[in-house]
């Protein structure tokens, strides 16, 4: 069982990797996407994937999905890139298309809007750009998730997977 506090931690260094290498890439204005807000939001990636995670209830499952959707819609979509300016919108609407894809029961659009600090009619525009651009590919493999999970523990050096004692 992984624990959704580790997830959090390995998922934030495998983004804050990420935006430390695509803010060095000059933005232009025809590079422009839905994601991208005017402004770094306020809220660290950390304190904002765990107030998703606190507050939409966001299982293992739904943190690794995302994980994978980094690398789905980066490859069908290479306008796209994590930022620091699309990161934030990044992470609710794909915790929301993963919830939806993947759990019997899911909040409302307005729920999930009001824990993103984004408005209902945003969240939903961001929603649909988001399924548009992977071709509606939302349910991974679970041996994928698997693996995402194998590579953010090897990945980090203050984590190891525990193995079941024989």
């Amino acid at each position: 069982l992984v624990d959704s506090r580790d997830l959090v931690v390995l998922i934030t260094n495998l983004i804050m990797e990420l935006i430390s290498i695509n803010d060095k890439i000059p933005l232009h204005q025809h590079r422009l996407t839905r994601f991208h807000s005017r402004s770094p939001p306020h809220i660290s990636v950390h304190d904002y994937l765990r107030r998703l995670v606190e507050h939409a209830n966001l299982p293992p499952s739904i943190l690794l999905s995302i994980v994978y959707y980094i690398d789905l819609l980066c490859d069908m979509y290479p306008g796209f890139a994590i930022t620091s300016l699309t990161v934030h919108r990044f992470l609710i609407a794909s915790a929301m298309v993963a919830s939806k894809a993947l759990n019997d029961t899911f909040w409302t659009n307005q729920t999930y809007a009001r824990i993103g600090g984004v408005s209902p009619t945003e969240l939903a525009m961001l929603e649909l750009e988001f399924l548009f651009r992977v071709k509606w590919q939302i349910v991974p493999n679970p041996e994928s998730l698997i693996n995402y999970y194998h590579s953010l523990v090897e990945r980090c050096g203050d984590f190891e997977i525990e193995r079941p004692a024989l």
